[in-house]
């Protein structure tokens, strides 16, 4: 079967979920070449075999608020690979998951845990429960209504959920303790980023926003560049932003904007890490309220904070937020490099814009794999009883992702392809897996 044709299978099979069918299609686009030299991955139909999800799990969540009305949401859990290790990947709680968002981000995580080299498989998982605005006691009967459906899909040698947008350390203490209180075991591998003072990792909150710039500064290096003086821009202001735009400050970058969902804040100067932690974290105010501590500062509303010159852009915000315009709004600008700390922000058509201005290109699946490395960390530290300081955390986080780094480079170069990341991801998290499922037989 061809790989149009494994593609136009997918798309019928799993009507009205585009965001899934594009990254598939990304994935296809890139792995003939690896088809080409191992036919044996045809013939014991692995892409077919990758590209359906091992179990699918979707329920019901009923909650009460404060004011004694009931809610119904729904869950989800797509435990899509374990060829490799436990299925691994996040929960996300927002109005916008449905399934094809899940199976999206849970078939990205296959190839996402690949490249990490550890060994742990691809599954995610959420909800369409949004909960901002919601009282801490909203939250945890929200929480801990949805554990117990999913307390008995899960476990430390089945499937280890996190953390994804919408849940934090508050949530995941919810739902670790209905899990505990349910299953009468203190079982810490079950779910990662915890807090510390229950089996939590040191690094897992600043992993994926760290790893994404470490991940730029080992491309800049390929090419004898480092960040140091240059004029970065992030997208978003939560988690994932927040700890890039501090990394990047700390190798001597400049962040000059970042965003929310109400537009971008100008700053410079470079965006003052400590009054964003402020209003987002503590106050979970807008992002425009930034300017009236900042005077120098810009409060852009509704526009996009690609159009904003840089030399290095960080998309942190969500799936297919740069597109063909603000593709082309920053090789305008004079951005040399895009550097995915989300899953999936930019559209086909913007990488292809990208790729023929001459701009390097890091997929999500390579440069924003910290989370989940560390996430593996923290079950290895679970496993053994064990509590690594910071520093050793953050150690084992940077070369990680110098490893992924070298292996995206590698196998490009392997292929014929010197220069491109997402043949190289590709390429290589593809490879590792379809090696574990030939091995394991037909399963």
């Amino acid at each position: 079967m061809t790989l149009e044709a494994v593609y136009a299978s997918v798309v019928a099979r799993n009507p009205g979920e585009p965001e899934f069918h594009q990254a598939v299609r990304e994935v296809l686009e890139s792995i003939g070449p690896a088809l080409a030299r191992h036919p044996e991955y045809a013939e014991a139909r692995i892409i077919e075999r990758i590209c359906e999800p091992e179990r699918q799990i979707i329920f019901r969540v009923p909650w009460e608020d404060d004011h004694g009305r009931v809610h119904v949401n729904r869950g989800f859990r797509v435990e899509f690979n374990s060829a490799l290790g436990p299925f691994k990947g996040g929960l996300r709680f927002h109005p916008s998951v449905y399934l094809g968002i899940v199976k999206f981000l849970g078939f990205e995580q296959i190839f996402k845990n690949a490249l990490t080299g550890l060994p742990i498989g691809g599954g995610k998982g959420g909800a369409d429960f949004d909960p901002k605005g919601r009282s801490d006691r909203e939250v945890m009967r929200f929480c801990q209504s949805f554990m117990t459906e999913l307390y008995r899909h899960i476990g430390e040698q089945t499937d280890v959920p996190a953390g994804d947008i919408g849940v934090g350390s508050r949530e995941i203490g919810y739902l670790f303790g209905q899990y505990k209180r349910i299953t009468n075991r203190y079982e810490t591998g079950v779910l990662t980023g915890k807090g510390l003072s229950y089996g939590g990792a040191q690094v897992r909150t600043e992993a994926t926003g760290y790893g994404a710039v470490f991940f730029a500064e080992e491309m800049l290096k390929q090419t004898g560049d480092s960040l140091d003086g240059k004029r970065v821009v992030v997208s978003g202001s939560g988690n994932v932003a927040t700890y890039a735009i501090e990394k990047v400050h700390q190798f001597g970058g400049t962040v000059v904007a970042c965003s929310d969902s109400n537009g971008y804040v100008l700053d410079e100067k470079g965006i003052d890490l400590a009054l964003l932690r402020e209003l987002k974290e503590k106050r979970r105010a807008r992002l425009d309220d930034y300017v009236g501590h900042m005077p120098q500062a810009v409060a852009v509303s509704g526009r996009t904070v690609w159009e904003v010159p840089c030399d290095l852009a960080i998309p942190c915000a969500t799936q297919n937020e740069i597109g063909g315009a603000e593709a082309a709004s920053l090789v305008a600008g004079g951005c040399v490099a895009v550097v995915e700390g989300a899953n999936m922000p930019t559209t086909p058509e913007a990488v292809r814009i990208l790729g023929r201005a001459g701009v390097r290109f890091a997929p999500g699946k390579a440069a924003n794999a910290g989370g989940v490395a560390v996430s593996a960390l923290e079950m290895q530290q679970n496993a053994s009883r064990d509590s690594w300081t910071f520093v050793q955390s953050e150690q084992r986080l940077r070369e990680t992702m110098r490893d992924i780094h070298a292996r995206c480079w590698s196998t490009a170069e392997e292929y014929g392809l010197p220069g491109d990341y997402v043949a190289g991801a590709n390429i290589n998290g593809f490879r590792r897996v379809a090696e574990a499922m030939l091995a394991h037989g037909l399963v």
